[in-house]
């Protein structure tokens, strides 16, 4: 009996030991690798005209999510959407980097509860990240900072994170020169980890965030999401919120706030306010893209709205030809002074190219009949403007 009992003890722990290395090892690899996939295909046209002007310009992106995942992003993935030498070769001089601290399963575009599970959660545990990130919402938005920084240091010189004014004139500098250089910017989806105390943006804001996000798929302490539970605005701690990033050296983002809170930012700001990454709803007319006229208001802050990359915000088609449909509807909608990239790669989507393949977008909007000076201001100028009237 006590030797059936050693060997069923044995059997439990080598079965917990396989279940370990599963869920560890194995799972988190296959979450991003389905979650992040992009669609085969064969090589986009890229004619000679759209090469030679995409080697040319400053590209930047608004938003993507890889620091949730266990990736190195200083080596050319096998998955995924977004990393450093991808990057380089797709020139990208500026990528917004945005850490997720809570999300819903499934992310329904229509309604969450504030309760409903947390996918992060389960991301935070299965990928090993610092138990103080397990419990914490703030020490999420640290934990992905300090993993950008880890990045830098392992990348040769070739992503400068960006946290002032001199920070991205030098990274603009550097391209300028021919360098292959990324500038990475670190910014938060959802103000969620301030846990409802506004003494958190400090070691949040210290860790390099830049781009502040109101809300994620919860309404939070800040006021109403895009996707909670009432189309609610502002609260007093979000105007408070609001009103402490107004003074910094920071962008708002309104990317998943409820209506209603972008018409209060609207009323209580006077500074360029972006959309980080959606569509246009003349375009693609689902609840995820803000309606045209709420997306002029913003525009005519001096801000920019970010084309996303995927079906939900773009429809139909995702490949470079769509989206460069859905930016001439933007350019036609808001004007060319506010239009800007907001791909969201590895944020759970599926896309038909990833950050390496940019030419072939700006190859499908010569194509469109887009000017290249339009496709100067959309592909990036747009965005650097933004970003030398908030850093300092």
């Amino acid at each position: 009996m006590r030797k059936v009992l050693k060997w069923a003890v044995r059997l439990l722990a080598l079965a917990a030991i396989a279940g370990a290395v599963v869920f560890f090892g194995f799972l988190p690899a296959y979450v991003e690798d389905t979650s992040n996939n992009v669609i085969d295909h064969a090589p986009y046209p890229v004619s000679d005209r759209a090469a030679a002007l995409h080697s040319d310009l400053i590209v930047g992106d608004w938003h993507a999510d890889p620091l949730l995942w266990s990736r190195d992003l200083s080596q050319r993935g096998s998955r995924g959407q977004v990393d450093v030498p991808r990057l380089i070769e797709g020139n990208v001089a500026l990528q917004v980097f945005t850490a997720v601290t809570k999300s819903p399963a499934g992310q329904n575009y229509d309604s969450n509860s504030a309760e409903a599970f947390d996918n992060i959660t389960l991301l935070a545990v299965g990928q090993l990240w610092p138990l103080r990130t397990w419990t914490s919402l703030r020490e999420r938005a640290i934990w992905q900072a300090e993993k950008l920084h880890k990045v830098e240091a392992k990348a040769g010189g070739r992503l400068k994170i960006i946290k002032t004014a001199a920070d991205l004139e030098e990274v603009l500098a550097a391209k300028a020169r021919g360098e292959a250089v990324v500038g990475g910017i670190l910014g938060i989806e959802g103000a969620h980890p301030l846990e409802g105390d506004l003494a958190n943006l400090d070691p949040i804001f210290d860790a390099g965030h830049r781009v502040y996000g109101l809300q994620h798929f919860f309404d939070n302490e800040l006021g109403g999401s895009l996707h909670g539970e009432a189309d609610t605005g502002l609260t007093e701690f979000g105007r408070a919120v609001v009103a402490e990033l107004a003074r910094r050296p920071v962008v708002i983002d309104l990317a998943h706030s409820s209506q209603q809170v972008a018409r209060d930012v609207l009323a209580m700001t006077d500074m360029p306010l972006v959309v980080s990454h959606g569509g246009l709803h003349g375009h693609c007319p689902v609840k995820r893209n803000y309606p045209d006229e709420l997306m002029r208001e913003i525009a005519a802050t001096g801000g920019v709205i970010g084309m996303g990359y995927w079906a939900e915000v773009a429809c139909d088609d995702i490949t470079p030809t769509g989206i460069a449909k859905m930016i001439v509807k933007a350019i036609e909608t808001v004007g060319a002074d506010h239009v800007s990239l907001g791909s969201d790669y590895d944020g759970s989507v599926e896309t038909a190219f990833d950050t390496s393949e940019l030419a072939a977008l700006t190859s499908a909007l010569l194509d469109a009949g887009v000017s290249e000076e339009q496709i100067r201001k959309v592909m990036g100028d747009n965005m650097v403007r933004v970003l030398r009237a908030r850093l300092r």
